[in-house]
């Protein structure tokens, strides 16, 4: 098996890929979208070149070994036994996000966030008629871990005094949480569980970036905490951010009620969402059955450049706060110092840096003073792009 090379520059333009095709400047360095600029992992490109060998191209039924591969991944590497009965599967996680509020949650009802947070959620809260609720997390400056950077935490006051709202259904978690870099404690999730179970509302956990998780810091599946909280919830899982293959699409559904995967499942017919293309297949089984070493060198290689970032930042940009990172590839920077919006300078830094990034305000009000700056590329062009905006800060 091949020795995967994080540090090859791949030039992706021209490839229709959104990250890089939809910068019209060809001088543009793109940190923004979550994906990555690596190559598929070689079990999965040689699954996938013998399905393209094949040549026919029809429908797609979905296996055994489909379910059976996510089955053994989450039990060997998580502890966590899914039973064959409680999956589902769909097209994305945000579809499978978007079929579950509309299953399970009347227009009008809410639907709790912990803010800032992946901003999908909003769109696919919205689009089933519902209301968002947000619960902004605590950004916590006086840390004593990890040269006292800024972290977050749950505001647990407000987070009870919401749950306590009779029209909030559903609580929407995102864990390890985009853009906040936490990855929540067993504990933090007892927590969560605990009030949501007394309050009635269901839980939905997106669990999308569970494989990108860095030292001292271990990833819990909500759903695993006790068999009370499974039975209160749903999980959203994927390879696609893990492995790099989202433009495959394809997503489990993780749920032990079957009232609520009927419902569910009756949502996804109704956004015709219910099929996979035959190489979304293939993917998964390949990822799952042999993609772990290439998961444990990817989180090696993202935790080397979360390094250089954070020197960076620490030596040039000493007034530019770095959110602790704990999982995903997405740093989560305070840019309150420069006074300027995260509209003004992202658009700033796109114009005069040639450096795209996210805006925080993507992520709710709370994330006005921040930038997102996606680190998942090789070490020479991550220099090179904060070697650019510094001047520019």
């Amino acid at each position: 098996m091949e020795t995967p090379n994080f540090n090859e520059l791949i030039d992706r333009r021209g490839s229709h890929c959104c990250k890089w095709d939809s910068c019209t400047d060809p001088d543009v360095i793109p940190l923004w979208i979550a994906d990555m600029d690596y190559r598929a992992a070689e079990p999965i490109r040689r699954a996938l070149q013998r399905r393209m060998d094949h040549g026919v191209f029809g429908y797609s039924c979905v296996p055994d070994e489909f379910y059976e591969a996510a089955i053994e991944w989450f039990r060997k590497y998580h502890g966590w036994t899914i039973s064959r009965e409680w999956m589902l599967y769909t097209t994305g996680v945000v579809p499978a996000i978007s079929a579950t509020i509309k299953a399970l949650a009347a227009p009008g009802e809410k639907v709790l966030v912990q803010t800032p947070v992946y901003n999908c959620f909003f769109s696919s809260i919205r689009n089933q008629g519902c209301q968002v609720e947000m619960s902004p997390l605590a950004y916590l400056t006086n840390t004593e871990a990890d040269g006292g950077q800024p972290t977050y935490a749950v505001d647990w006051e407000d987070f009870e005094r919401r749950c306590a709202d009779p029209a909030v259904k559903l609580f929407l978690l995102c864990n390890p949480h985009n853009p906040a870099g936490r990855v929540w404690t067993r504990g933090e999730l007892e927590r969560m569980a605990e009030v949501c179970l007394r309050h009635g509302v269901t839980i939905l956990a997106d669990e999308i970036h569970c494989e990108m998780v860095y030292p001292g810091h271990d990833y819990t599946p909500i759903a695993s905490i006790s068999e009370a909280c499974r039975k209160a919830c749903v999980t959203f899982l994927s390879p696609s951010k893990s492995f790099n293959i989202a433009g495959l699409q394809v997503a489990d559904i993780i749920c032990d009620n079957a009232e609520w995967r009927q419902r569910i499942d009756r949502a996804i017919n109704q956004h015709e969402t219910c099929d996979l293309n035959p190489f979304a297949v293939e993917a998964q089984i390949a990822a799952y059955t042999e993609g772990r070493p290439w998961i444990e060198q990817m989180n090696a290689h993202h935790w080397e450049n979360y390094q250089l970032l954070l020197r960076f930042f620490r030596e040039r940009l000493p007034k530019l706060p770095v959110t602790r990172l704990e999982g995903t590839y997405l740093p989560w920077v305070n840019i309150t110092s420069t006074g300027e919006t995260a509209d003004e300078l992202c658009e700033r830094l796109l114009h005069d840096a040639k450096v795209r990034l996210n805006p925080g305000t993507m992520y709710g009000p709370e994330g006005k003073d921040f930038i997102r700056i996606n680190i998942a590329c090789p070490q020479a062009r991550l220099q090179e792009a904060l070697e650019r905006i510094a001047p520019h800060l």
